[in-house]
């Protein structure tokens, strides 16, 4: 039970008498109500922070960015060519690869062929676009911004075949500048007439202009519709979920393929632990193939395992009633790493568990689709909590901030482990670990905060899809003072 001092439990409850009770009676009736009152507020408020952020969401209603038009006449001016790209990476990789895809074509005025999947990665989903996305909704509402066709014209298709084209393939720069598309990509496409990107991701720095920022933001909030079969069923999964009441997000990044990528075995066997480390030595595009997983999950690099998540959610102040929707694909290690989450958690659920194999056949060995399945229910949950910060984690964060700064808790995984080491070895009870995590996440919870931005140094930044300040509708005056937004940054009503 919490307290609370006297002088609080006066300020509480006033100085106003109470009926005919004797001066003495009444100072003793007076503090004990004024104890018990406000020792309930004290508990709700602390409840309510669970689940809502510190500042009201209600305060910074959701934001509508408008596609900026393109000057003329008519509309978009006539085009200096075509492009093609191969949108690589996951599902949410894709995604923030596209909106600079579209970017990219309005910097050169160029007209965009409708981006072509990755298909070839370990991910596996064989979708095309319109599979995924809405493909007339993304042509139609940027019609006056980009051109964008489902495919290139017969006569320049026949141009390619008879050799009298050229296809111009290349990999953009990462973190480019807008002047790098106007003097080094744009004159490729005037002179071969179709330029091919085989890389979308990380392709156009974070600090780039205002009118580029908005239309990044457009594309990845209002163009890029998801296709009515997959808002569909994802709808009946939020609303399965607001039936049971308030309900957490847990996006448990410990599959495979990132415990392999990150190099972290932490509660692995032996043989787990060699199997992580041959698909790593596997995978070419992977750079990195030695590494130190002890010393990378005391450096907060890892993904929390399933057991580290309890403590923190417990530490978080999350119960056993707490309804918590499992975001991920399989855990590795299955049921086996799983048990600990569960016994502590009973309301765990996930799609797989909430929908019928009937409703859920559409998606079979479709990861992408799953993962847009996962994406609806993460943007409208009340609590959003990723293990790592990948590329879901971050374009979630930035959507949830876009929609009206809805809780989203991120990690400090450094800090984290460092009081979990400190709870195994006994130096610190529950009660301290309790207090240690939920100071160290005071500020992180999805609250405004200004872009951090380093010159010369695009990947050490904030990331852009992650917080686009550019768009977002709260006030000046709801950020920290050592964080204001530039003054160029316009607010939406």
């Amino acid at each position: 039970m919490m307290t609370i001092s006297r002088k609080k439990a006066e300020q509480c409850v006033g100085s106003r008498g109470i009926g005919r009770f004797s001066p003495s009676v009444s100072k003793i009736v007076i503090l004990s109500t004024s104890i018990l009152l406000c020792t309930c507020v004290v508990q709700l408020t602390t409840l309510g922070e669970l689940w809502q952020p510190k500042v009201l969401r209600s305060t910074w209603p959701s934001c509508t960015v408008r596609a900026p038009a393109s000057g003329g006449p008519d509309g978009v001016p006539e085009s200096n060519g075509y492009l093609e790209v191969f949108a690589n990476g996951g599902l949410n990789q894709m995604r923030t690869g596209i909106c600079d895809m579209v970017a990219i074509a309005k910097l050169m005025n160029v007209t965009l062929v409708i981006p072509e999947l990755d298909k070839g990665s370990l991910w596996g989903d064989p979708s095309d676009f319109g599979e995924i996305f809405d493909t007339d909704h993304f042509i139609a509402s940027l019609k006056n911004s980009v051109r964008i066709i489902k495919e290139l014209p017969k006569s320049i298709s026949e141009k390619l075949e008879k050799k009298k084209l050229t296809r111009f393939y290349m990999h953009p720069g990462s973190w480019s500048n807008e002047s790098y598309y106007a003097n080094i990509i744009l004159p490729l496409v005037k002179k071969h007439t179709v330029v091919h990107l085989n890389k979308t991701d990380t392709r156009i720095v974070n600090a780039a202009s205002l009118e580029t920022q908005r239309l990044r933001c457009y594309v990845n909030f209002h163009a890029l519709r998801f296709t009515s079969k997959i808002n569909k069923v994802g709808q009946k999964l939020v609303n399965m979920l607001r039936a049971r009441g308030p309900f957490l997000v847990l996006h448990l990044r410990y599959e495979m393929d990132m415990l392999a990528f990150s190099g972290c075995t932490e509660g692995c066997t032996n043989k787990e632990a060699d199997e992580l480390t041959n698909l790593r030595h596997f995978v070419n595009w992977w750079k990195v193939k030695d590494i130190d997983s002890d010393l990378n999950r005391k450096l907060g690099l890892c993904p929390l395992t399933p057991e580290e998540t309890v403590l923190v959610l417990r530490g978080l102040g999350y119960g056993r009633d707490t309804q918590l929707y499992i975001a991920a694909g399989d855990i590795y290690g299955g049921n086996k790493r799983m048990a600990a989450l569960h016994e502590a958690f009973p309301n765990i659920v996930r799609k797989e568990k909430l929908l019928s194999d009937a409703e859920l056949a559409p998606f079979r060995n479709r990861s992408s689709q799953m993962a847009a399945l996962d994406y609806l229910v993460s943007i409208a949950s009340d609590v959003f909590i990723p293990t790592y910060y990948g590329n879901m984690a971050k374009v979630v964060e930035g959507h949830r901030r876009y929609l009206g700064y809805r809780k989203t808790i991120l990690l400090n995984r450094k800090a984290i482990v460092e009081q979990i080491d400190r709870l195994k070895n006994s130096t610190i009870d529950m009660r301290e670990f309790s207090l240690e995590i939920r100071q160290a996440h005071e500020d992180r919870t999805g609250t405004p905060f200004r872009r951090r931005q380093i010159p010369g140094l695009p990947k050490e930044e904030d990331y852009f899809y992650a917080n686009p300040e550019e768009c977002l509708c709260a006030p000046e005056s709801s950020f920290d003072s050592r964080k204001r937004l530039p003054s160029h940054v316009q607010f939406y009503s």
